[in-house]
């Protein structure tokens, strides 16, 4: 009888590359005051943002993430050819299907890369870098391409104040292959959708579907006031993000840094040991916090990209590291711990070598 063949794995794998991409339009504290009935100081105390990169229209999810990936494969010295598959982690690429990868793959020259989405809000990334290093040990691959990549601002309401004053645009990629050392610790990742709708969309795009009937266009029932029996108006029909602020900054300041704290022992690494952490870029009182239950000493360096970022879901990891290593060149080769957390909800971390 035949024995099955498989391929050889790898047995180390690291970052070798890291590119980034944030869009030239700037928007301020008192840009967001004028949707909002709040202030500068309000925000900043509350958030930690000052500022946030929203992306012009003719800019697409697709555009930055070329961008950034062009940047991560140049860094990393690898061509599109080279290339074995592409993970793009994004909330808002506009298209259900094909997916955003599949196009990116196209766009590099990484055809017949494997190429796929990920739907995993602020920890895709973190959950990308998992399946990257799965996949280069395994031997099935030896460069992954992983992206995270947002165009919140397709997403919000600039007049609702439970999230979208927080949210910024942006990519990050990095590319992953094979190491003579160890460059990325096992991965900590779960989820907890008992608090599925703590971070949410308005209502469902089905919702929105219009069909003619008589010659008049009706909406779903949910959509239709329950009093007066009216549509809404156009405006309020694309579904938009909401969070429920202090179910998700309790659950992600506490659970979230005891999902740390595991990815730190999963790595064999002490707090003394690391030379950065880099949290999802949420909130500064949760950066805060995090760091006060990990017990971090002074010498790690934390990054905190939302006072000038924001909030960029799954690109708030690789973009908060791509900052850190431009003001920080030492830190590269070091331990980094990172961690994202988000809708679903969600969360992934692990320790990595920085490149």
């Amino acid at each position: 009888m035949a024995t099955l063949k498989q391929n050889t794995p790898n047995a180390h794998t690291r970052i070798l590359g890291i590119g980034a991409y944030r869009p030239s339009e700037i928007v301020t504290n008192e840009d967001v005051c004028q949707w909002i009935d709040s202030s500068d100081e309000w925000i900043v105390k509350r958030t930690g943002v000052h500022t946030r990169h929203r992306a012009p229209a003719d800019v697409s999810v697709i555009d930055m993430a070329e961008h950034a990936a062009r940047e991560a494969m140049a860094a990393a010295g690898v061509t599109g050819e080279q290339l074995d598959a592409v993970i793009v982690s994004s909330v808002t690429f506009p298209y259900l299907t094909p997916s955003c990868a599949a196009l990116l793959a196209d766009r590099l020259d990484a055809t017949p890369a494997a190429a796929y989405d990920i739907s995993a809000a602020c920890a895709g990334y973190c959950y990308g870098v998992a399946q990257a290093d799965a996949l280069v040990r395994s031997g099935d691959s030896d460069h992954v391409l992983v992206i995270g990549v947002e165009k919140l601002s397709d997403v919000i309401d600039n007049t609702e104040r439970s999230i979208s004053f927080l949210l910024g645009d942006g990519a990050g990629a990095v590319v992953i292959g094979p190491s003579d050392v160890p460059g990325i610790s096992s991965s900590v990742w779960g989820s907890d959708g008992s608090k599925w709708d703590a971070i949410r969309m308005t209502h469902p795009l089905t919702d929105i579907r219009a069909v003619e009937q008589g010659g008049q266009r009706t909406f779903s029932k949910d959509l239709v006031d329950p009093e007066t029996g009216e549509m809404p108006e156009d405006a309020t029909l694309w579904p938009t993000l909401r969070q429920d602020g202090q179910t998700v900054f309790r659950w992600a300041s506490w659970e979230g840094a005891r999902v740390a704290k595991e990815a730190l022992e999963a790595s064999g690494l002490e707090p003394e040991d690391l030379a950065a952490f880099v949290p999802h870029q949420a909130n500064m009182r949760i950066i805060d916090q995090m760091v006060k239950v990990l017990k971090l000493p002074e010498s790690v360096v934390v990054a905190r990209d939302i006072a000038e970022a924001g909030n960029t879901s799954a690109a708030s990891i690789p973009l908060a590291t791509h900052r850190l290593l431009a003001e920080h060149p030492e830190l590269s080769g070091k331990p980094s711990l990172q961690i994202g957390f988000g809708a679903g909800l969600v969360y992934g971390a692990q320790v990595v070598l920085l490149p």
